[in-house]
Order: structure tokens, then sequence, then C-alpha cells
């Protein structure tokens, strides 16, 4: 089976692909700052045989490495950013950054990246000896972290010739990710007022913080009255200053709008923005909106799921010796009851492991995720599959130090390398069997109902590296 030479073609190169993993979680760069990484990555891809072109979309850390003529074109999406303020040292069982204040890759994004790597590599071998016709392509694809490059990319139609997509995404067990995330806008709400002696003249002055405190209040009271799957969060991003005794004459805060439908989004979105003004009224500020980025929802595509689910069966799930198991009990231990219980909910028919050694039954039913990810525009596009791998002890979470420990670890290693496997297999079956991507296309249009896909970033807003 093509499954046992894929799974051959990167285990001969598993080094380079730990190496560049671990390169990448050292470098632990934010969105649209991953210079280092995605030269890396870029690298890599160059001296495999692909053809890079690097800065596609307009945006610098994004590139898209080809290998092979005509189609069909697959496209194998990467990620390598990192998250702000996550910095920890690799391997440990007790909560300790590298650099104090600096980035760590809680998110897993170093493997994920190496990951789509791998499989692209693996993929471009197999069809040189087989003489498999098509394009193999690796989508890298910058700033997931609150940014959605990949719904920048499709804006500037870089997957419109793509005939079926292939991602993953490192936790804390295996399974197929049937899943329909949720779209989202992510605004800035920056208020202008007028600077005065808070004691002395008050009474001339109006203050931009008070307005955003005024409309925090009144997205409290809008909570109530939105779809209960809809989510909405913020940060003051800008207090305006520190001193108690002046009138804050600038502060602004950045807001998170979710829902399931990217229609439902923009609508709480336009209620968000009548509270801001009203605020503004109140206070006698000003009130300026910028838009910073937006995704869609992922559209599930049961065909290539089913693809994939075989593939994985095929291929088994990682397997740990017990040097890692020592350590992911260790790391376990630091979880609390509630994030314990979390991951029994998850696997009910599984034991108490450490570290999941089991393939999640795949029924095609759909589960909600109540994040978003970026990866929702490209399965508008093109049918799309996702998957994920045990790389982290069982009931940790993102966004962790835990993640950040073992993401540099073979515990993760191991995880990130069967993804690889998974993926380029799952490309193997596809390519070699043209009705499975028709079939996938069908799927999706039936989904779609003939609407065609709209970027919901406007044109006009570009790549901020804001955090």
């Amino acid at each position: 089976m093509h499954t046992q030479r894929i799974s051959e073609m990167i285990e001969q190169k598993r080094d380079l692909f730990i190496s560049v993993s671990d390169n990448i979680w050292s470098f632990a760069e934010t969105r649209f700052e991953e210079y280092q990484s995605a030269e890396l990555l870029a690298q890599t891809l160059e001296s495999e045989g692909f053809q890079v072109e690097r800065g596609v979309g307009g945006i610098k850390t994004a590139f898209i490495g080809s290998f092979g003529s005509g189609g069909p074109i697959v496209a194998i999406l990467g990620e390598f950013d990192a998250l702000s303020g996550m910095s920890q040292k690799k391997g440990q069982a007790v909560q300790e950054p590298e650099v104090p204040g600096g980035n760590g890759h809680g998110c897993g994004h170093n493997l994920l990246g190496t990951a789509s790597l791998a499989a692209a590599v693996a993929v471009k071998q197999y069809m040189e000896e087989n003489n498999l016709k098509g394009t193999v392509r690796y989508y890298g694809c910058p700033g997931e972290e609150g940014g959605s490059g990949k719904a920048f990319m499709a804006r500037a139609g870089l997957f419109d010739d793509v005939d079926f997509a292939l991602c993953w995404h490192p936790m804390g067990y295996n399974s197929i990710m049937a899943i329909e995330s949720l779209a989202n806008y992510q605004v800035y709400f920056k208020f202008r007022g007028k600077s005065s002696h808070a004691a002395a003249s008050p009474h001339l002055g109006r203050s931009a913080l008070d307005a955003v405190e005024l409309m925090n209040v009144g997205v409290n009271y809008l909570r109530e009255h939105i779809i209960p799957e809809a989510r909405v969060h913020y940060a003051v991003t800008n207090t305006g200053g520190l001193s108690p005794n002046v009138v804050q004459a600038y502060a602004e805060a950045l807001y998170l709008v979710r829902a399931p439908k990217v229609d439902q989004v923009q609508e709480i979105y336009e209620r968000v923005c009548k509270i801001a003004q009203g605020a503004a009224l109140m206070t006698e500020t000003e009130v300026e909106i910028v838009f910073d980025k937006a995704c869609s929802n992922v559209v599930q595509n049961k065909v290539m799921e089913q693809v994939m689910y075989r593939n994985f069966q095929e291929l088994g799930v990682p397997v740990h010796d017990e040097e890692e198991l020592k350590l992911a009990k260790e790391v376990r231990a630091t979880l609390t009851e509630q994030e314990l219980n979390t991951s029994e909910k998850e696997f009910p028919d599984g034991p108490d492991v450490d570290m999941v050694t089991w393939l999640n039954p795949y029924n095609g039913e759909t589960s909600p995720l109540n994040g978003s990810t970026d990866v929702g525009d490209v399965s508008w596009i093109a049918p799309t599959a996702q998957c994920t791998t045990a790389c982290f002890v069982n009931g940790s979470t993102l966004h962790s130090w835990q993640w950040v420990s073992l993401g540099g670890t073979s515990l993760g290693h191991k995880g990130m390398l069967h993804a690889g496997k998974v993926l380029a297999s799952t490309a193997v079956d596809m390519l070699n069997n043209p009705e499975l991507i028709e079939q996938a296309k069908a799927e999706l249009q039936q989904r779609l109902g003939g609407k065609p896909y709209k970027c919901p970033i406007p044109e006009g807003v570009q790549p901020s590296v804001k955090k």
C-alpha cells in the first residue's frame, strides 16, 4: 500500500523535519513577523526540489512551494506563527519561561507547519517514483493566530485553482476533524476625547476611557440578545495612560465577534458598532472603527474525511516509549481537576491515560468548534479535510505552557511525523482516484448551495502585526 511507502519516505528524513520544527519552536515569531520561520521552510522546500514563490498575496511571510504541473492540484497548508507572552522551557513539567515575557508555540504551529512540509515532500517523491500526474503545493500561511493569513491569501485568489486542500492540528488525541468552526471579525474601536486636569478642571475633559468602559457595559447587555452559539470577547488595548489625574484623551478596545456563519457575525458586528457610537455620544468623544481581520466558518467535506480516515486507520497511531510516557505523566500531573474532567468527557470510553493511544471513531457527524480557524476560508474554495494527532498529554489545552513545553520534545515530534504521513497518504489516495476529487467538489457545491465565496475581510484592509 502507498501508506507504507509514504511512511518510509518521511522516516528517512525524520531528522531533517525534527530540526526544522525545533528551529521554528526556538524562533517563536508572532503573526506576520515569522521571517526566520518562513525562510527556513522556503529554503527546505527549495532544497527538496520545489519552486518557491515568496511574498505571495502581498504578505512578506507568505509563500508557496510547488512541484509538478497541471491538475489535479493539491494544497497542503502549513502554519508557523507563535503566541506572544508564552515562552516556556521545553521538556519540563514546571512552568518556567525560557525568555521572560517572550513568545512561545502555545498552539503547536512549529509542528503544524513542519508536518505539512513532510507531507508535501513525501507526495513529491511518491509522484516522481510512480509517474503520478498533478501538482503538489505547500502553502506557507502566516498569521493564523489573530491574523487570518489564509483569508488574506484567499482574497488574493491564491487558492482559486486548487482541486483539494489538506491540513491538520496537533492536539491531545488522534481524530478526523469533522468540525464546523465559528466565523469571526476582529475590530479595533478607537476613542478620542479631550484631556484635562482630573481634579482642577474635569468638566473641560472628555474621557475616552469612559467611552471604552461604557461600550464594554453595553456589549455585556447585548450578549443576552444574540444567538447562544455566538461569542463576543474584548481586550482594552489602550487605557489612555498611567496618570489618574489626567482625563484620558485616547483609549481603545479590540473586539472579536464570533458566530457559526459570516452573516451572523456581520449582524452582531453592526450592533456592536452602534453601541460604540452610543458610548461616544454619551461621553462626547469620537470613535474610529478599524477592521483588523476576519475568517469564514469551516465547510465540512465527508468524502475527503472518509479517505483520510481510511489512511489513518492503515497507519495506526503514534507509539511512545517509557521515557516519553514518564514525561507525559509528569506534565499531566500539572493539569487541574477541571481540565482532567474535560478530557474524560472527550473520551468517555477510554482509560485515564496520559497519552491517548487510539484513533477516535469517525462516523461523519459534525462537531461544533467554539474556536475559529482561517482554514475555513480555504474550505469555501476547495474541498478540505483535516485531522489531529496526539502530540500533547490527554486533557491539556491549546495556548497553554504545557503545549509549549512538549512541542519541542519527541512527544510532539512523533505526532508531527505521523500527521505528515496521514496528510501525504490522503493526498496520494486522492491523486490516484480523480473520481474522489470530483465527488468532493460536488459535495462542497451542495453544502454551499451555490453561494460563492466572498472574503469577509474588506478590500483595503491589510495584514497587521499588532498583537
